[in-house]
This record gives C-alpha cells, structure tokens and sequence, in this order.
C-alpha cells in the first residue's frame, strides 16, 4: 500500500491541479477538445478538485485530532507523573519515620539491656572484706550488715541490737556472721543484757575460733562475767583467752584484769 500523502505535499498537488484546472478553463475550448469534449474533462477535473479539496479536509481534521489525542495523552502522561513523585516523596518520608522508630527502639532495647544488667548486678555476690576475711556475699547482705553497723555507730545500741539480731537469722550462713555477733554482743552490752551478750559472744567462738574478733570476744565474755559478779567464770575465761590467743592486744588487757581479780 502506498504511503499516505502528508499534509504540505497534498496542498501542493491541490494547488498545482486547481492551478491547471484554471489554465485549461481559460483556453479556448474548441483548441483542444470539442464542446462535449471539453465539457465532461472540466467536470472531470472540477469533480478531481472538489475530491482533492475534501481529502485535503479529512486529512486535516484528523491531523487535528491527533494532535488533541496526542495532548491528552502528554497531559495525563504528566499528571501520572505527579502522582509518581507525591507518592515517591510520601514513600520516602514514611521511609524516613521507620527508620527513626528503629532507631529508638535500638535506643530502647539497650537501655532496657543496660536496666537488666544493673538489676541483675544487683542480685550477684559480690566479693567483701570484713574483719580480715574474704568471701563472697549478696548485695542484700552487705547492705543489711552496713546498715546495722551504721546504727551501733551512731550510739543507738537497742535498735542496732535488733538489727544486727535480725541479720543472723535472716543470713545464718553468711560471712558476716561472725562480725554480726561481735556486733551484736557489744549492742547488747551496752545495753546491760550481759546472758545473751555472752551467748552471742560464745557463738562466735565457737564457729571461727581463729576469727579476727575472737580475741575481743572472749575478753567481752569476761567483762559481762564480771558485770554479773561470776568472778570465778570470769577469771576461768581470761586464763583461756591467754593460752588460746597470748600475742594479742586482748591477751594484754587479760593480763591486767586478772591482777585485778586476784
């Protein structure tokens, strides 16, 4: 099939035909063909022109419309376009929140991480020196212990009494025994209940013999014998504390409260 005509080209061929038609019509009719003749080839040519003029038309009119069509379809081409880049931008921006919820919540997590390791820490033994012994206690302990020690300090030996009682039945078998029942026998002397001073004072010695306070508490054990006029019990103790523990400073003041005695 021929290719169509574009639109120039077939003015052109308008142009030229009608320019003929107009020549031809303007001869003398009878030069070339007869009346008849001449005639049916100006109709002929007339009907050529008005078919050319109407195709010239059509062939502008749907040049019109493709150019409308081709219109329409840039302008919604572009308004697609535009809705691509505001949902590009809003994609974007939501892109931007999660990844700010994600870093707080990596925030989050570690400090919650770090919350439960502290509170874990808190539950773990730590290691303590008391008394010249080391061992291993739970933070409770050591606070417990502190804090009692902190009142006998303070002078307010009844209710360090309490405490320091209080913590050898919470924690029987904790390393702070021992120094507890220094403590509290001291409270309680202090306070004049000289029997359970030497109760608490003789648990000591009996469960660390070679405890750092061991010397002192049986010096203690004497003084709350003599408080209670058992001279005869109080001599017998200083004579064991200088056989058990002669190099210490307690074997010394012993020394001097026999003579006393005696």
């Amino acid at each position: 099939m021929a290719a169509r005509m574009s639109f120039p080209h077939r003015s052109r061929v308008l142009s030229t035909v009608v320019f003929a038609a107009a020549a031809t019509w303007a001869m003398p009719s009878h030069a070339l063909f007869g009346d008849d003749e001449a005639r049916r080839a100006i109709l002929e040519l007339r009907q050529r022109v008005d078919a050319l003029q109407q195709a010239n038309q059509r062939a502008g009119e749907r040049s019109g419309d493709e150019v409308s069509q081709l219109r329409r379809s840039l302008l919604d081409l572009q308004a697609q376009i535009e809705a691509l880049r505001t949902e590009q931008a809003s994609l974007r921006g939501q892109n931007e929140q999660l990844l700010r919820d994600v870093a707080e919540l990596q925030r989050r997590q570690k400090d919650m991480a770090r919350g439960v390791d502290e509170r874990l820490r808190q539950f773990e033994p730590v290691a303590v020196n008391v008394d010249g012994r080391e061992f291993r206690a739970d933070p409770a302990e050591k606070r417990d212990f502190e804090a009692a020690l902190a009142v006998f300090r303070s002078g307010k030996f009844p209710e360090a009494a309490t405490a320091f009682g209080n913590f050898v039945r919470q924690y029987p078998q904790s390393g702070y025994v021992p120094s507890a029942r220094f403590w509290l026998g001291n409270a309680q002397y202090a306070t004049r209940d000289y029997k359970e001073a030497i109760a608490n004072f003789k648990g000591l010695l009996a469960a660390a013999p070679d405890h750092a306070r061991a010397p002192e508490a049986a010096l203690s054990i004497a003084n709350c014998q003599i408080e209670l006029k058992d001279t005869r019990a109080a001599r017998k103790t200083l004579e064991d504390l200088l056989r058990a523990y002669p190099q210490s400073e307690a074997a010394a003041a012993a020394k001097e409260r026999l003579a006393r005695l005696k």
